[in-house]
């Protein structure tokens, strides 16, 4: 090419090698989203910039989520041209993290590469212990399990983490994100507003994105009261405050605060709570090992008979029973 943006990449540049290892169940669409950043800016360099190649832990075949089933070109021992590993875990990437896997992740480290890890890769990398001393991030859905789990773990609620030689990202379309943005630090901006045009996305999302939409965008930005009252909720899960205290940080009466969450959540603000902490407690039933009488404890509920109770009104099952659907 001549006359372009990419003549200022040195020829004899070396392709940077990304090796994909793919955990059974893993997410289909947050992995192909991440090799088609890499094929998009070779494409558009007319340029090897990146290779890649697709690894099981034993190297035969793995089956996705979605039920395809993709060709493997090699186990995970076999990782030696690798510049960068990439984990792809899926819902039940617990299931799969025993000693060969984790044993697997920590040679690897051992070899001073950089390792990432695409939806709930994080937990296989947190299960080995290669994300002590790092920031990290996981799916929203599994952010309150990790963090149970990995009480330790610096665990961010953003959109992807990159800390260092550690690069891990929530799932979906983040891995996109992640992507581009790893490509700009080794060959810029400009490359990568080409690829985000080419997959017809309106701008490079960074760290500091959330995962969700917030709240203010579902509502309007013009109830800045009720956004502050559900985040004090989110944030008050395992101690409760009362609607009386929730009031009072934001500065409205609670007959306010009840018309608020009526008018715009349609619900009153305490459904509103119990809710919200028995949908958290529900993703640590399904995610976590964790006794019942503990979730509980965890999510502000004072007894096992109360929790149990009001879970079984909201999901027609009791916690116990929640837990047999897994085994």
């Amino acid at each position: 090419m001549s006359d372009s943006i990419y003549d200022v990449l040195p020829e004899s540049e070396t392709a940077l090698h990304v090796a994909f290892l793919m955990i059974p169940e893993y997410t289909l669409s947050t992995f192909s989203n991440a090799v088609g950043m890499l094929r998009m800016a070779n494409r558009l360099t007319e340029r090897t910039l990146y290779t890649w190649s697709l690894h099981s832990i034993d190297g035969q075949s793995v089956i996705s989520s979605a039920g395809l089933e993709l060709s493997i070109d090699a186990s995970l021992e076999q990782t030696h041209e690798a510049n960068i590993l990439m984990v792809c875990g899926g819902y039940s990437v617990k299931k799969y993290c025993d000693k060969s896997l984790l044993d697997g992740l920590r040679k690897v480290a051992k070899r001073k590469i950089p390792i990432g890890g695409v939806c709930t890769g994080t937990y296989a990398l947190a299960a080995a212990g290669l994300l002590d001393g790092y920031r990290c991030t996981i799916h929203w859905e599994n952010l309150a399990s990790l963090r149970e789990e990995f009480p330790k773990l610096e665990i961010s609620s953003s959109l992807f983490v990159i800390d260092r030689d550690r690069y891990t990202c929530s799932g979906g379309i983040s891995s996109i994100d992640l992507m581009l943005n790893l490509i700009a630090s080794i060959h810029g901006h400009q490359l990568v507003q080409q690829i985000s045009e080419q997959f017809t996305c309106d701008r490079v999302r960074t760290e500091k994105d959330a995962q969700r939409a917030p709240l203010k965008y579902l509502i309007g930005a013009s109830q800045p009261r009720l956004v502050d009252a559900v985040t004090l909720m989110e944030s008050n899960v395992e101690e409760p405050l009362t609607l009386d205290e929730v009031s009072e940080y934001v500065g409205i009466s609670r007959r306010q605060l009840e018309r608020l969450f009526n008018r715009y959540l349609h619900c009153a603000p305490s459904r509103y709570y119990l809710e919200l902490r028995l949908s958290r407690a529900r993703l640590l039933l399904l995610q976590t090992a964790i006794p019942v009488i503990d979730v509980a404890i965890s999510c502000g509920f004072s007894t096992a008979p109360h929790f149990s109770k009001c879970y079984s009104d909201l999901y027609g099952k009791p916690p116990s029973a929640e837990r047999r659907v897994l085994r």
